[in-house]
C-alpha cells in the first residue's frame, strides 16, 4: 500500500514558488506515495481560550496530519524565518489533543521532510529554525532537505525554474523521504 504524504506549504499564495516547488515534488513520488496538500487556511490564531474542545477547522488539520504517514513542508523565508501562518499551524500541532498528554499532539513522531525556495539564501535560515522547531515538537525530521536558491528572474515572472543540480537534489530527497517512511 503506497504511502501518504500530506504536504503543507507555508505561503498562502497560490502560485508561490514553494507551492510550485511542492508540485514539482508531487511529480517525482506520482506512483510511489499518495500525495496530498493540506489547506489550513481557515484555522484560527492559537490561543488557549479555544483549545479545549478545539475548533472544527483545527479537528479537521489535526486528522489530516494524524492520518499521514509523513508530512512535508516547503517553506519561504520572511526575515530569516518561516512565515507566521505556518507557525501558527505548527502551534495548534505541536498542542496535545487530550488536555495534558504532550505525546497525543499530532505533530508527535510525524516523518517530516523540509525544502524551501527563497532567495540567495536558498530559504536556509527558515529551513534551519523550523528544524529545530520540528524537533521540539518531537517530530522525526529528515536529515536530508533542499534548498532552492532564486534569482532576480524568478522573482519577475514568478516562475520556479529549477537547474538540473536542483532537480537532483529534490529527487535525492523525495527518495531518502520514501524510504524514511519506511
Amino acid at each position: 500500500m503506497a504511502k501518504k504524504i500530506l504536504i503543507i506549504v507555508g505561503s498562502m499564495r497560490e502560485q508561490s514558488f514553494n507551492r510550485q516547488l511542492s508540485r514539482k515534488a508531487a511529480e517525482l513520488l506520482a506512483g510511489k506515495a499518495e500525495v496530498s496538500w493540506l489547506s489550513y487556511r481557515d484555522i484560527p490564531y492559537m490561543n488557549q481560550d479555544i483549545e479545549f474542545p478545539a475548533p472544527r477547522e483545527v479537528l479537521r488539520v489535526r486528522k489530516e496530519v494524524s492520518e499521514a504517514d509523513g508530512i512535508w513542508i516547503f517553506t519561504p523565508e520572511y526575515n530569516h524565518s518561516y512565515p507566521g501562518v505556518l507557525k501558527n499551524l505548527l502551534d495548534w500541532l505541536s498542542r496535545p489533543v487530550e488536555a495534558g498528554n504532550r505525546g497525543s499532539a499530532a505533530a508527535a513522531g510525524k516523518k517530516t521532510a523540509i525544502s524551501g525556495a527563497a532567495g540567495k539564501s536558498a530559504a536556509a535560515h527558515s529551513r534551519s529554525k523550523l528544524r529545530e522547531l520540528l524537533t521540539m515538537m518531537q517530530a522525526e525530521v529528515l536529515e536530508e532537505e533542499t534548498g532552492i536558491s532564486l534569482d532576480m528572474k524568478a522573482f519577475q515572472t514568478d516562475l520556479l525554474e529549477l537547474t538540473e543540480e536542483d532537480e537532483k537534489q529534490l529527487a535525492k530527497q523525495a527518495e531518502a523521504f520514501l524510504q524514511f517512511l519506511g
